[in-house]
């Protein structure tokens, strides 16, 4: 490993040959500021150097230099804080306010946006140049994703990260000059692309260029109906992060105070969605120890992400065969609310409004594809829920802890991890030891399932029989292993697949974690804590899902269930 001397701002530090200014300045941490440039999750970084924020001057040299492209040399003397790289510095976010919309107070990144952060730094309080504005007419032709290119600063961060950490390839740059925009293909529409819904480009987005469908409305009219009764349910990677809204540490759960902030906002039932969850473990173990037993296609790959179905159809639409027919823990979770807890209620399905609260941007587009029957009436993101407790004015932090209804509320530490890379494997595994052993398992923790590696294998003894697993999260990785499977090079047989990397805790509609990936690892040992201290922590276990089968559906894979929580899936091409 060959080290490099250098000065930047009279300090002189040692960095690894190959290393830029800006990480050389982070090690003695002096921060130069960036718009373009992003740490990535596998590592990578986005600098494009387009942006020109992060100039710094360097002696010797005519011009100033990008911090975030340029490569240290031995010897080298930077200065970050010079009158003359302020300056330019200042020109730039001025030169890039000339041409952005001015609403910031209406805007779905206000108070949360990175040019508008950087413009207060910097001291502006007016717009220097006045002239021409690109215009664009706004994309709103997804349920999911929201495209406003009069806000997109061509930091090219969505593109980075569709192209090439979830290899979709939806946005690139097109045209030049003043007339250069980040979009799709001839200019088509979101909805009418291979995009994924996955939101991945809606987290690195540093404005509004980029948001999610924005349902609360929807949400308030449906709350505001006396003649309907609205219940919600919140899956597992929701609790590990709304706290972070209302200034509460990363690293603790806030369960309890969800709970109660709905009560609040008027539902009638607070139920959980690890319920559903542990429901897709009874008819995901079944199907998997059918397809083991009786010659089924295998690998078996998990269909519990929307985001990772919607890939499967558009690119490897030869694979359907190969995912679980199980619908995901929201759908199933819609179905039962519709048919057996409204059975139980004496209540019309009609009457009943199901609002789910998601870490996903792909469950608003999964709740409207019409085989699923609207069991999910308005599915809204861990965001749009924080902002209708702030609307409320709800003092989250002062909540006492309360608990989820029932009998839809009752879940098991198997259900919980369902929202971070590896869980539902975990879950599943849980379950099948014991049904295909008739033993008790006694070490429940898959520790060679865990952590935020893309890409995970394992082999796990179950009795005699040895079990080739994969887990894979983000979309480029599970490019990576569904080309060994059409290449017959892939001896598994099982892969859970989350589009997102890490899985749920980083889904499109989580709080923004601006590049900072140690927010995951929290948010991960926040589901992995709930797991532990939960009393039952396997799927069929769960009292309320054996009452279910007892009472409704009869057993695992019964016809009724195939019904109600399978389903299929269709080529999709544009």
């Amino acid at each position: 490993m060959n080290l490099i001397t250098l000065t930047i701002n009279n300090k002189q530090v040692q960095v690894e040959e190959g290393s830029t200014i800006l990480q050389a300045a982070k090690l003695l941490g002096i921060k130069i500021p960036t718009l373009c440039y992003l740490k990535l999750h596998d590592g990578s970084e986005n600098k494009p150097g387009s942006c020109r924020v992060c100039v710094v001057e360097i002696d010797g040299r005519r011009n100033l230099a990008p911090a975030c492209t340029t490569t240290v040399t031995e010897g080298m003397v930077v200065k970050t804080n010079s009158i003359r790289a302020m300056k330019a510095r200042r020109n730039v976010v001025d030169l890039i306010l000339s041409n952005h919309p001015q609403d910031c107070l209406l805007c779905e990144k206000n108070t949360d946006c990175e040019l508008q952060a950087l413009a207060a730094d910097m001291g502006i309080r007016k717009i220097k140049y006045k002239g021409e504005m690109s215009t664009h007419l706004k994309d709103t032709s997804s349920h999911s994703i929201v495209r406003d290119l009069d806000k997109c600063i061509l930091c090219r961060r969505c593109e980075t990260v569709c192209n090439e950490i979830q290899t979709v390839g939806v946005l690139s740059a097109k045209n030049r000059g003043f007339n250069t925009t980040i979009a799709p293909a001839f200019g088509d529409n979101i909805a009418d692309t291979d995009c994924t819904f996955c939101g991945q480009c809606v987290s690195v987005c540093p404005t509004g260029a980029l948001s999610e469908v924005n349902d609360t409305n929807k949400v308030w009219k449906a709350l505001n109906d006396d003649e309907k009764f609205v219940i919600v349910q919140t899956a597992p990677a929701v609790r590990a992060s709304l706290g972070e809204e209302f200034g509460i540490n990363s690293g603790k759960a806030v369960t309890g105070k969800m709970v109660a902030a709905l009560r609040n906002l008027g539902f009638d039932r607070v139920f959980d969605t690890d319920f559903a969850a542990d429901l897709t473990i009874m008819e995901e173990a079944a199907e998997f120890m059918d397809r083991i037993t009786n010659g089924g296609k295998l690998p078996m790959l998990t269909s519990c992400c929307p985001g990772w179905i919607n890939f499967v159809e558009h690119e490897f639409s030869d694979l359907l065969d190969s995912p679980s027919t199980c619908k995901s823990p929201q759908q199933m979770f819609g179905a039962i609310a519709k048919t057996y807890f409204a059975e139980k209620m004496d209540m019309d399905p009609k009457n009943i409004v199901l609002i789910s609260v998601m870490p996903c941007i792909a469950k608003k587009s999964e709740a409207a594809r019409p085989e699923m029957n609207n069991d999910v009436d308005i599915s809204i993101t861990t965001r749009e829920l924080a902002k209708m407790i702030k609307e409320s004015g709800i003092d989250f932090g002062g909540l006492k802890d309360e608990n989820f209804d029932s009998p839809l509320g009752e879940s098991t530490g198997a259900g919980v991890i369902f929202g971070v890379t590896g869980g539902v494997m975990e879950a599943a595994l849980r379950t099948a030891y014991e049904w295909i052993t008739g033993e008790k398992l006694e070490k429940l923790d898959f520790e060679t399932v865990r952590g935020l590696n893309g890409i995970k294998e394992a082999v796990i003894k179950i009795k005699d029989m040895e079990v080739k697993a994969a887990v894979v999260s983000g979309l480029g990785n599970a490019r990576k292993i569904l080309n060994k499977i059409r290449e017959g090079k892939a001896d598994y047989q099982i892969i859970e697949i989350m589009a997102c990397p890490g899985g749920c805790i980083d889904g499109g509609g989580q709080p923004y974690i601006h590049g900072n990936y140690e927010i995951l690892k929290s948010r991960m040992n926040i589901l992995y804590e709930e797991d532990r201290n939960k009393v039952l922590r396997k799927s069929h276990e769960n009292p309320e899902i054996i009452k279910l089968y007892e009472e409704f559906l009869g057993k695992p894979s019964s016809e009724k269930a195939h019904k109600l929580l399978h389903t299929k899936y269709m080529k999709k091409d544009y």
